[in-house]
């Protein structure tokens, strides 16, 4: 495959669009045929993305919204989640394990960890009162990238 391909989605900070991020991620990146393995790990780390941003990001509000940005150039897909919610307070502790801002809603806190252990590459930047951005890309080995 040549070139690069792009998509831009942006969608309302509802819990329920969650299931709707990942699957429209997994069938953009289907045209890399990525194996079962690669293709859960996708859906897992933007499903944790989108998690942050509506659950911490923008607290539930289903006014705001979310925008999912993915590339594809070669055999690597870029994914960037974007939220223009409250921002992280203190990232370094924001990325450790186990740590959650809302122990009450039964959070893990592996959300960041779970992500960096997926993807190749992962970066989260965010800024207080102007949102958060979590970058990741992931190579996929697949069948036709052997071929190519």
């Amino acid at each position: 495959m040549n070139g690069m391909n792009e998509m831009t989605l942006s969608f309302s900070a509802r819990s329920e669009n969650e299931a709707f991020a990942r699957v429209a991620v997994a069938a953009f990146v289907s045209q890399l045929d990525p194996t079962l393995e690669e293709l859960n790990d996708l859906k897992t780390a933007v499903s944790e993305a989108v998690t942050n941003a509506i659950i911490h990001g923008y607290e539930s509000d289903e006014s705001c919204k979310v925008t999912i940005e993915a590339t594809i150039e070669g055999d690597c897909v870029s994914i960037t989640v974007s939220d223009n919610g409250r921002g992280i307070e203190d990232l370094e502790l924001a990325r450790q394990p186990l740590f959650t801002s809302k122990p009450e809603l039964e959070r893990s806190g592996m959300g960041f960890t779970i992500m960096e252990n997926f993807m190749d590459r992962f970066e989260v930047s965010s800024l207080m009162g102007g949102g958060t951005r979590v970058m990741m890309l992931k190579r996929i080995e697949s069948k036709k990238a052997l071929y190519n």
